[in-house]
């Protein structure tokens, strides 16, 4: 059981008499700190608890990892380069990482950024994190409508009457989450609330840019406080691309070939490293965008049937959709802008 860090607040939602049988029968509930924001950003330390089907917790783990590099914005995380000297490389504690997630549902609060901070580390190891589906906590709030102030883990923790302890320590933050997500399972359980699952693709191909020295984070600044080349709002590292030199043609048509110009939006999980699929539309002579208009040609994604803005958007305006795979293949015969 979870050691006691409530506080009386609103009753916690009853079990309900029948359990969703489409619920998963597992969960890790995870949490990364790490060196920053960006793709070639390292993870620092890592926390599972592992929980039953109805969110009761079986055990938890917690280690150290040497990022062989700048350890990033120290006052936030407090982990410094002397604390992490000593500590495993990702490669010797991946087994047992893997042991933690295996046969479960990833859980974290912004899960998209703990399980793509994972799935490079993995990919640097040579091997594969057994994770198929994620939970966002975020996500799982807004399905059930609770009224939190805002989307940090602090407002979910405050809802459930969970007390911190120790924020942006890795432990602790897998442990109120832990705390949360349970009363929140139970409440989504009880409504019969679909839970909001998505697909985790493991990278298969990735490109690794040189790690910053010692006391130097990209952008000349150091860790999340200014953000450097970071956008406050993201994960992803700010990139600029050239314009794209071909006008828009219109819409991809099904059963035909791509035609230079066209704009190309991306979302959600891809096995190949989105900036190396941007960069080779890019290179193709497709318009790369980071949002979806109406003016938008494709829209390339593994999960159809999600709900991201991108994808709310294409379903509204009716932009055409393919798969990776299909995008892959498309990208190969790619049709030269008129008068080329």
């Amino acid at each position: 059981m979870l050691e006691d860090h409530t506080t009386a607040v609103s009753s916690p939602p009853q079990w309900p008499t029948e359990w969703p049988t489409a619920y998963p029968q597992g969960y890790a509930v995870v949490d990364v700190e790490t060196t920053g924001l960006a793709r070639d950003d390292r993870i620092i330390s890592a926390a599972v608890y592992r929980l039953d089907a109805r969110g009761e917790v079986e055990d938890h783990w917690y280690t150290l990892v040497n990022p062989e590099r700048d350890p990033g914005p120290v006052w936030i995380h407090g982990l410094t380069s002397e604390v992490l000297e000593g500590a495993p490389l990702f490669r010797d504690v991946a087994e047992e990482f893997a042991g933690r997630l295996d046969g479960r549902v990833l859980v974290a609060h912004n899960a998209v950024f703990d399980w793509q901070m994972i799935a490079r580390e993995y990919a640097r190891a040579e091997r594969e994190a057994p994770v198929r589906q994620r939970l966002c906590t975020i996500a799982l709030s807004k399905e059930l409508g609770l009224p939190l102030p805002n989307h940090k883990l602090e407002s979910l923790a405050a809802h459930f009457g969970v007390v911190q302890q120790r924020a942006h320590h890795a432990l602790d933050d897998a442990r109120v989450l832990a705390e949360a997500f349970r009363p929140s399972l139970r409440a989504a359980a009880a409504g019969n609330v679909r839970l909001p699952l998505h697909e985790c693709r493991p990278l298969t191909e990735w490109a690794d840019r040189p790690a910053p020295r010692i006391g130097q984070q990209p952008g000349g600044q150091s860790g999340y406080g200014g953000y450097g080349g970071y956008r406050p709002t993201s994960w992803r590292p700010s990139r600029k691309r050239p314009a794209c030199p071909y006008p828009n043609p219109g819409r991809y048509e099904d059963g035909k070939r791509l035609k230079q110009g066209m704009r190309i939006a991306f979302s959600g999980d891809t096995s190949i490293e989105r900036e190396l699929l941007e960069d080779r539309a890019t290179e193709a002579g497709l318009h790369v965008a980071t949002s979806l208009s109406r003016l938008t040609s494709l829209l390339v994604t593994n999960d159809p049937d999600s709900s991201t803005s991108k994808v709310l958007k294409a379903r509204q305006f009716g932009t055409p959709v393919v798969d990776e795979a299909a995008f892959g293949q498309l990208l190969r015969d790619v049709e030269p802008a008129a008068g080329d």
